[in-house]
C-alpha cells in the first residue's frame, strides 16, 4: 500500500485498502473557513445538536478578514456564536492568517493525520505527510456532527523531481512548468507524490508550495514521504511525534510517473485565463503591470517574503507600479518584521495588508480594475478571480514578481542576481 492509502486505512479502522475503494474514516482535525456559514447551517439542517469533537474542529477567519461588508461581518458573527456554543476553542479570528497554515503553526498538523477543511487548497498539508483534503458545506457539515467521512480511496501518481535548481528558480516555476506539460485535468481525484533529490533539497516553504498547487491538476490530495527537515520544522510548532508512521511500501506501483530535470526549467509564468497555459518569463519581458501580488497560501510564507526583500533592498518599486503584500499568517508577519524583511519591502513602496486571503478571490486588499494586469503569486488567474473579468492575471514565482516590480514590467528575476 502507499502511505496515502495506510492513511486512510487507519483512520477507518481496516488492515488494508485498495485505490476505488470506499471507507468511512475518522477525521483528525476539521477546518471550517469563513467563507462557508453554509456549514453552520448544514449542520442544523442534518439534526446536528453537538459537534461530535469540539477540540478537533477549527474556524479561521481568513478569507474575509478583517471583515470587507456588512454580510461578512455578520457571518462571522454568526460563526462565532456557533463555536462558543459548541465549546469550540479554536477560533482563529482575523488577522491569524490563512487556515492551512495557521494549523500548521499551531499544532493541528502532523504526518500521518487526516485534516478536512473547507478550502480545495488543504492539499497543501501533503508536504508535511498528512492526508490533506478540502470538501465543501455539507460533507463539512455531516463531519462535525458525526466526526467521520466517506472517501474513494485515490490512485496515487508520482512526480519525481531531480537536479539542482538553477539561481532565479523556485518551486513555483517547477509546479508551473509540470501542470503546463501534465494540464489541469491530469490527476483528478488522484493523490500526488512529490519525491527526488531536488524536493529533498527544498525547505519545506518550497516544498509546501508543489502540493498546495497540486489541487490546480484535480488532485484530491498530495504527498512528500517526511524526512528530518519536517520533523524540525514541525518541532517548532510543538510537534514531535508523527500521529501515524507510514511508508509507502517497496512493491507499490503507482498509477502513473513522470520525472523531470529541474535543471532544465527557467523562470516560468501561467498566461491570463489558465494555470495551465504555460510560458517562460523571458518571453513575456516588457508587459506592463499595474499591480503585484506577493502572498496567500501559495506565496505568503516567510521564504517568499524574504526573496522579494533580498531583490527589492535599497531600491524602488517602479512608478505606476503597485507592490501589495499580505503575509500567510500573524506568526510570518511577525517573523519577517523580526528580520527586518518588511521595513525593507515598505522602503521599496510595498503596501502590507492584513494576514490573510486578501484580493486571492477578489473579495477586497487589493482587487483589479477592469483593464488592469497583475502579477500573483497565487494559485489561479480565470477571469474574474481577483476582480474585474475584464482584468489580467500571470501566476509567477515570488522571485519573479519581485524582479517585475523594480521595472514595472515582467521581468526574469535572472536578469536581476548580475546586478
Amino acid at each position: 500500500m502507499h502511505a496515502i492509502e495506510k492513511i486512510l486505512a487507519l483512520a477507518s479502522g481496516k488492515s488494508q485498502v485498495s485505490a476505488g475503494e470506499i471507507v468511512t474514516a475518522e477525521i483528525d482535525v476539521a477546518e471550517v473557513n469563513d467563507l462557508y456559514l453554509q456549514v453552520v447551517k448544514s449542520f442544523y439542517e442534518l439534526g446536528g445538536t453537538e459537534v461530535k469533537f469540539p477540540d478537533r474542529t477549527t474556524f479561521v477567519f481568513d478569507h474575509y478578514s478583517p471583515a470587507p461588508t456588512i454580510k461578512a461581518a455578520d457571518n462571522h458573527r454568526q460563526m462565532r456564536e456557533f463555536c462558543k456554543k459548541m465549546r469550540i476553542k479554536a477560533l482563529f479570528d482575523i488577522g491569524k492568517g490563512v487556515c492551512h497554515q495557521v494549523l500548521i503553526e499551531s499544532g493541528f498538523v502532523s504526518p500521518g493525520s487526516l485534516v478536512v477543511e473547507t478550502d480545495s487548497h488543504t492539499t497543501t498539508l501533503g508536504a508535511l505527510g498528512a492526508f490533506g483534503t478540502g470538501v465543501g458545506a455539507t460533507d463539512m457539515a455531516l463531519i462535525l456532527r458525526n466526526g467521520s467521512l466517506w472517501f474513494r480511496v485515490p490512485e496515487v501518481m508520482k512526480i519525481v523531481l531531480d537536479g539542482e535548481l538553477k539561481p532565479g528558480v523556485m518551486a513555483k516555476d517547477l509546479i508551473l512548468h509540470v501542470i503546463g506539460k501534465l494540464k489541469q485535468d491530469c490527476a483528478i481525484y488522484k493523490c500526488v507524490e512529490f519525491a527526488g533529490s531536488a524536493v529533498d533539497a527544498m525547505s519545506i516553504d518550497e516544498r509546501l508550495v508543489l502540493c498546495n498547487m497540486s489541487v490546480e491538476m484535480g488532485a484530491k490530495a498530495a504527498y512528500i514521504q517526511p524526512d528530518e527537515k519536517t520533523y524540525a520544522y514541525l518541532a517548532r510548532y510543538g510537534i514531535q511525534h508523527a500521529k501515524r508512521e507510514v511508508f509507502t511500501d517497496p512493491d507499490y506501483r503507482y498509477s502513473a510517473e513522470y520525472h523531470y530535470d529541474v535543471g532544465t526549467i527557467e523562470p516560468s509564468t501561467a498566461l491570463p485565463g489558465s494555470v495551465d497555459n504555460l510560458a517562460l518569463v523571458r518571453e513575456q519581458e516588457g508587459i506592463h503591470i499595474d499591480q503585484i501580488f506577493i502572498g496567500t497560501c501559495t506565496g505568503g510564507r516567510l521564504n517568499d517574503i524574504e526573496t522579494a526583500a533580498q531583490i527589492l533592498r535599497g531600491k524602488k518599486v517602479a512608478q505606476g507600479t503597485r507592490l501589495v503584500v499580505i503575509p500567510a499568517s500573524e506568526v510570518v508577519f511577525k517573523q519577517a518584521l523580526a528580520k527586518g524583511y518588511v521595513q525593507t519591502l515598505v522602503e521599496a513602496g510595498a503596501v502590507f495588508s492584513t494576514p490573510g486571503c486578501g484580493p486571492c478571490l477578489g473579495a477586497h486588499e487589493g482587487v483589479l480594475a477592469s483593464g488592469e494586469t497583475c502579477l500573483t503569486t497565487s494559485s489561479r488567474n480565470f477571469p474574474g478571480r481577483m476582480g474585474s473579468t475584464e482584468a489580467k492575471i500571470y501566476v509567477v514565482s515570488p522571485a519573479t514578481a519581485a524582479a517585475s516590480a523594480l521595472s514595472g514590467t515582467i521581468t526574469d528575476p535572472r536578469s536581476n542576481l548580475s546586478k
